[in-house]
């Protein structure tokens, strides 16, 4: 019998199940809470039975803290994260080892990074790089054609010609076009988003799905396993499958101890039969088109890609759905024509940064831009949680002349990213680094745009999280058409922002907070 659904109140399909408290406890705050915990009562049982074995247990475990510091400074961390882990290990040496070691080792996610280096090398040359693409592009701009072979070498991503990219300034104007888009599927539609929850948006969007899926269309839908306990019942794969559609959640909370919950699909794709694809900062979420405010007016943005370049996000997908297949189907949905724009101009590189490979492509993506602007870099992020090299790739950029601006939310979604960020600006400003908050609510966009000809609009924030640990996207651009529209919406959207300066000062909780957490700004 076919599943009953009501568009309008948010596809809720059946009854909504219990979710939250249960599965946040095997979440890595469930674990380190537990851990810490743990430790503590250890502490006491040894003081209280065990006293006349105090110096012994006090000497192992000064011998165990040099050991740790000896082997985090040997390590190939960068140095603020190697900084914040002696000062984990010295004070709490026993919780802070095993904090380090579910936080960095392989625990847990050798079989996910094993599976994953095979489906690149399965797939390295299922999209073959026009090479002349790449002379046209070394003639024209020999430092961008050195970033395309930088991000080629590193994974399955050539540089594109003949594909056209709208942009997006709000995630609404994004919404409506992917609707209309929708509509269009013959074969297969994808879906990759961090976050989907019930709603008007994703109410609309799964009312096509379900209709697209009843006429044969292939519908996928992958989502990051925190939904189960922040947006959807652990059972809605189940409750998809009843209307057509196939769906997988990457990485679901379960009751074992696994580094493998540390590292999340932050990703956001669609892609449309192999010739359309959408990317950027907007999940499926009503507060992304500002029809639920959350914290005052959302400024997010995204692009569309229709022609040659829409193959890499298809491959993207695919990878990532094929983690737990046994035969990926690489072939069969990169041979549907892709539709060549032989009118757009410039050229396209769509690129996935794998926490698991330790390449960090999307920090060295933006340093790239930074270190070769001439004028000027533009920048809009919702955090600012930075290590040593993007902080200098920032303020060496402004101190050599290029307008580096960056625009951040006036309006914070949690208070100790906001704080974090605040420890920043003194340096950044003293090098001459403008800062710039949206007065109207939060900006969620990931944007860099630099000179008038390069661009990057995708998932990747200023933090620790997106540089490190998740699983990431982008899409950057070379003289398209689109990049002046880039351009434009930031001046735009500076319009709405008030300068920050060297003579603001912040209230003292803020400041302390941001003071205390920088220690330990590399596990947030």
């Amino acid at each position: 019998m076919k599943t009953m659904y009501d568009e309008t109140r948010g596809m809720r399909l059946l009854k909504r199940g219990q979710k939250g408290l249960i599965h946040a406890i095997f979440s890595r705050l469930g674990l380190i809470v537990l851990l810490l915990a743990l430790q503590i009562s250890i502490l006491f049982s040894i003081f209280q039975w065990f006293e006349e074995l105090l110096p012994h247990f006090l000497g192992g475990t000064a011998l165990f803290t040099v050991i740790m510091v000896l082997y985090l400074l040997n390590s190939r961390l960068d140095p603020t994260a190697k900084i914040t882990w002696l000062i984990v290990i010295m004070l709490l040496p026993v919780f802070g080892a095993l904090l380090y070691w579910y936080t960095w080792s392989d625990i847990g996610h050798r079989a996910v990074k094993a599976r994953l280096s095979q489906l690149t090398d399965q797939c390295r040359d299922s999209i073959p790089q026009a090479q002349e693409t790449v002379d046209t592009l070394t003639v024209e701009a020999p430092g961008a054609a050195a970033l395309a072979r930088y991000i080629r070498r590193n994974g399955c991503y050539p540089v594109y010609q003949n594909t056209a990219v709208t942009f997006f300034p709000l995630g609404e104007k994004k919404w409506e076009e992917l609707l209309r888009q929708l509509e269009g599927a013959r074969h297969f539609i994808f879906l990759e988003y961090f976050i989907i929850d019930e709603g008007l948006m994703w109410g609309k969007i799964l009312a096509v799905l379900a209709k697209k899926a009843a006429e044969g269309v292939d519908v996928r839908v992958m989502y990051d396993g925190t939904c189960e306990f922040s947006t959807l019942p652990r059972d809605y794969p189940k409750r998809l499958k009843k209307l057509g559609i196939s769906c997988k959640v990457f990485a679901p909370v379960t009751p074992f101890v696994s580094t493998h919950y540390n590292y999340r699909d932050h990703r956001k794709i669609l892609v449309i039969d192999g010739h359309t694809a959408f990317n950027g900062g907007v999940n499926l979420a009503d507060e992304y088109i500002n029809q639920k405010e959350k914290f005052g007016h959302w400024k997010d943005t995204a692009v569309m890609l229709q022609g040659e370049a829409v193959k890499s996000f298809t491959l993207m997908f695919l990878q990532m759905w094929g983690i737990d297949e046994k035969q990926p189907e690489f072939d069969r949905f990169l041979s549907y024509p892709a539709h060549s724009q032989e009118k757009a101009k410039g050229y396209v590189i769509p690129y996935g940064d794998c926490p698991l490979d330790g390449m960090r492509m999307g920090e060295r993506v933006y340093m790239d831009l930074l270190n070769r602007a001439q004028r000027y870099v533009h920048i809009m992020s919702p955090y600012l949680i930075l290590d040593g090299e993007m902080e200098t790739a920032l303020k060496f950029a402004a101190e050599r002349g290029v307008e580096v601006r960056l625009i951040l939310p006036g309006i914070p979604d949690r208070e100790p990213p906001y704080a974090l960020a605040k420890t920043h600006y003194p340096s950044l400003l003293a090098s001459g680094v403008q800062i710039f908050e949206y007065t109207p609510g939060f900006v969620h966009a990931k944007v860099f745009v630099c000179d008038d000809r390069e661009a990057v609009v995708g998932t990747i924030n200023l933090d620790y999280r997106s540089l490190y640990h998740h699983f990431e996207c982008a899409t950057y651009l070379y003289q398209a058409d689109c990049i002046p529209a880039i351009a434009a919406d930031f001046e735009a959207t500076l319009k709405q922002c008030r300068q920050v300066t060297a003579q603001m000062r912040e209230k003292w909780p803020r400041r302390l907070m941001g003071f205390v957490l920088k220690a330990v700004a590399p596990l947030l």
